[in-house]
């Protein structure tokens, strides 16, 4: 009985490579085998009783309530002219040096994962801003779409990122089952706040990763990175003065960022208000760009209406496959195979990993979050792993899969943007060395885990 449960976990994926919706997939894969299940005496019913019970909690819980204020938050600062007035500055910082626009997408990409939090967001705006003016300019191919794919995805890991949010919740709900079952009736907590700040330093060290390539690359191949002109920057400066143009352009996203990641880090504000002072941050920065028009105010409500209801009805499906999946045993049969695995926890990590790799081309995070998180958090949680370390690596990990050819998402979105003179090729090839680059990261943070539970320690003690 127990190895249906991961029947249905493969059943799943392949309803989903058809082509079906997540959620209704989920659902309806979970309805199927229960039925099945239970007309073979196999599978009782009442798991589903407790269905309603848990929608309710969906709705009641205020830490989700902080997702569609931070879509919100992204979906307006994307319109307001944002991510161009960053460019155009970090363009005339370092257009002058070699590999200068390389830095300036790195630095503008690390500010919209900050401000906006969505992986595709981030892909899509630097791909049509950015890529023309690079290859304009001479860049080489490989370097320009690799540098956009990757700081795209950093979206995934610098917070406030949706991704942490919604992982924060789940790793939340598995590390409180975790304790429970080990015989810790007074279980400890991990928050979204904490998940932020263990995600800091390692995001820091990845744009610094980025940079330093930029400025290798300059100076070993100096002709395919080339410098701006004067004639170049002037254009770009419109008659206003270097230091007016860095004020108006980094003043007021940077100040944004530090308003939300702040009061959440140092503990004046949860995500959740912290979120609303970010959309509310956002309006005000599109009405003084005089953005706020109706067109994109609506554009703005209809896209947050929509990616939230995506993800809700992904959460709710997925509450019913989690309450089949452990109708059947699946919990069991998980934890009892990951103790048989050779090399303990470090052996059971490393498969749940790869799993999770494999998985970030056929899903999106927020499928693996509320999917495959809640079967596997618990047991590796169990075995003694840090929650707040074992989130940080699964968004690193989810953001390297989603880097990766021929199915990463990142990819996806730039080829969806880019000139079609521009070789699908290229764009694989350029990722590479950034694909390294974070699994050098990976490497070290399971190495030095303290790069990810010092600064949560010494926040929250």
């Amino acid at each position: 009985m127990e190895y249906l449960s991961l029947l249905m976990f493969v059943v799943v994926c392949l309803v989903l490579l058809l082509g079906y919706p997540v959620a209704l997939s989920l659902a309806g894969t979970a309805l199927l085998f229960a039925g099945v299940g239970s007309q073979f005496g196999v599978f009782e019913f009442s798991f589903l009783h407790a269905l309603p019970s848990r929608i309710y909690g969906v709705i009641n819980n205020q830490t989700l309530l902080a997702v569609p204020l931070f879509v919100f938050m992204g979906a307006m600062l994307e319109r307001s002219k944002i991510a161009e007035n960053l460019l155009n500055a970090m363009s005339v910082l370092f257009g002058r040096f070699h590999g200068g626009l390389g830095i300036s997408v790195t630095l503008v990409g690390m500010l919209l994962a900050a401000s906006t939090g969505i992986v595709g967001a981030t892909v899509v705006t630097m791909g049509l801003l950015s890529l023309p003016t690079m290859l304009k300019r001479g860049y080489n191919q490989q370097f320009s779409t690799g540098i956009i794919c990757a700081t795209g995805t950093l979206g995934q890991i610098i917070p406030p990122s949706i991704a942490l949010v919604l992982l924060g919740d789940v790793l939340s709900s598995a590390y409180q089952k975790a304790q429970l079952k080990m015989g810790i009736f007074n279980p400890e907590t991990v928050s979204v706040g904490d998940l932020f700040a263990g995600a800091v330093i390692p995001g820091l060290i990845l744009v610094g990763l980025y940079t330093l390539y930029c400025l290798l690359y300059a100076m070993l191949k100096p002709k395919e990175v080339p410098n701006l002109t004067v004639e170049d920057i002037e254009k770009i400066q419109q008659g206003r003065s270097k230091t007016g143009l860095m004020l108006s352009a980094l003043v007021p996203p940077i100040t944004l960022i530090f308003v939300v990641l702040g009061s959440i880090l140092f503990g004046f504000a949860t995500p959740t208000e912290a979120a609303g002072v970010g959309a509310m941050g956002a309006t005000l920065l599109a009405l003084a760009q005089q953005q706020l028009s109706r067109v994109n105010l609506v554009a703005v409500m209809e896209s947050t209406v929509k990616i939230t209801s995506m993800v809700f009805l992904i959460l709710i499906g997925a509450g019913l496959f989690s309450l089949v999946f452990r109708g059947f045993g699946g919990e069991e049969l998980v934890h009892g195979l990951f103790n048989q695995m050779p090399g303990g926890v470090v052996g059971a990590t490393l498969i749940v990993m790869l799993v999770i790799f494999l998985l970030g081309f056929i899903l999106d995070f927020i499928e693996i979050t509320f999917v495959v998180v809640p079967i596997v958090a618990p047991v590796l949680l169990a075995m003694g792993l840090d929650p707040i370390w074992l989130g940080i690596m699964i968004a690193i990990n989810l953001q390297t899969s989603f880097l990766t050819p021929p199915f990463g998402f990142a990819l996806f979105y730039l080829r969806g943007v880019a000139d079609k003179a521009i070789r699908t090729s290229s764009i694989y090839r350029g990722v590479v060395p950034f694909i390294i680059m974070q699994l050098l990261l990976l490497l070290a943070l399971a190495i030095w885990p303290d790069l990810v539970t010092w600064l949560p320690s010494v926040i929250y003690g």
